[in-house]
């Protein structure tokens, strides 16, 4: 018990810092855990970014997830996930009651407008780094583009996971040719290494409650507003590629009607000022909809997006050298991660960029604000500041 405590302490003191995201809350656990507490070598803390990079899910958070689990089974698991995540869920969540109370508030109109150019700035330097990262083949970028003019003309739940599953399957498709056309050229070479693949230890288990959950939640969610929510949050955290600026479109999508645009982007920006993962944009969006049970609201909306990613950890986690061994998967990941670009430059037109830049001076007050932010180490609180500030002016 005492070591679940003192991972709870650890995240928790993480979770009131961790400010910059995914890649930085990586640098801060790379420090604290790798170099300071030698709870892990550097080669099993990069497998471990590496397993993130390949699931769905908040992948700093499955991380910490993981690191717990190393130390302390699932109570510890549970400790770092409640630690690292509480400090953001309260914040986002007494901001989400209060402006509750406020919202006909001519001054927090006035923030309210400046967060949603803050949303386009982040949201498109999130589409520009990611693009870089993921689409550096003619393959990629086809897949970014096909998934964007699809996303565009076509926004719903159903045709993002259909554009996924496509990408997937062309992904899995020219790995295996490539495979095969190396196998053919190369037949003693593939014999060895496909004799040097590590074997697979895969937890049932994990895997078939976050299918069952995946399947079955949509079959029966009309039967409760709250069986709607966990399910609206879970289908969404399960479908998270790429990082946690791809859970907008994704949340976009299942909520949409739920909530105002102005209360989605307000959310959405506020989840860059605070630290701690992103994924707690459930917190508020969660308060948003039960209104009459708001912190409850953003309890089960919390659990429910960051369930999916921890299953999934805890069933693969054991097998992962096996599985990234494999070039359909590998090559279907790809894919994916290049699709999901798509789904985030189709987000960024509708509704971010429609429902906040209302004139030419909104254009250039973005366009300088996103120069700034890739050519500069400002902090993201300066950015917000400046926004809100931007917002009474305008």
């Amino acid at each position: 018990m005492n070591k679940v405590v003192g991972i709870f302490w650890r995240f928790l003191l993480l979770g009131m810092v961790s400010f910059g995201g995914p890649a930085a809350h990586i640098g801060y656990f790379q420090k604290t855990f790798v170099q300071r507490l030698h709870w892990l070598d550097q080669t099993s803390y990069a497998k471990l970014i590496a397993l993130s990079q390949f699931l769905p899910g908040p992948g700093s958070s499955q991380i910490g997830f993981a690191l717990g689990y190393r130390q302390a089974g699932l109570g510890g698991a549970i400790a770092a996930f409640v630690g690292f995540t509480l400090p953001s869920f309260l914040l986002l969540y007494l901001l989400a009651t209060s402006l509750g109370v406020t919202a006909h508030d001519e001054l927090i109109t006035a923030i309210v407008k400046g967060f949603k150019l803050l949303a386009v700035v982040v949201v498109a330097d999130a589409v520009i780094t990611m693009f870089k990262s993921f689409c550096q083949s003619s393959l990629t970028i086809f897949v970014a583009a096909f998934s964007a003019i699809v996303l565009t003309f076509l926004p719903s739940l159903l045709t993002q996971m259909a554009v996924l599953l496509i990408a997937a399957a062309i992904g899995s498709y020219v790995a295996y040719a490539k495979r095969a056309e190396q196998m053919h050229s190369n037949d003693e070479n593939s014999s060895k290494a496909i004799a040097q693949t590590p074997s697979a230890q895969f937890s049932r288990l994990p895997f078939v409650i976050f299918v069952a959950l995946f399947i079955g939640l949509p079959l029966v969610a009309s039967h409760s507003a709250w069986l709607q929510l966990f399910s609206d949050f879970y289908t969404s955290g399960s479908l998270v590629f790429g990082g946690g600026h791809v859970v907008l479109p994704l949340l976009q999508q299942t909520i949409g009607d739920s909530v105002t645009t102005d209360q989605f982007l307000t959310g959405y920006a506020a989840a860059q000022a605070v630290p701690g993962p992103m994924f707690t944009l459930a917190s508020f969006l969660g308060a948003t909809v039960m209104v009459e049970h708001s912190f409850y609201g953003a309890l089960l909306a919390t659990l429910a997006i960051f369930l999916p990613g921890f299953l999934l950890i805890l069933a693969l986690q054991g097998s992962w050298d096996h599985w990234a061994s494999k070039a359909k998967v590998a090559g279907a990941v790809s894919a994916i991660n290049a699709a999901v670009v798509g789904l985030l430059l189709a987000a960024l037109y509708q509704p971010v960029a429609i429902s906040a830049i209302t004139s030419m001076v909104d254009v250039v007050l973005v366009g300088i604000a996103l120069a700034i932010l890739r050519f500069t180490k400002l902090h993201i609180i300066f950015f917000v500041v400046a926004f809100a500030l931007l917002g009474l002016v305008l």
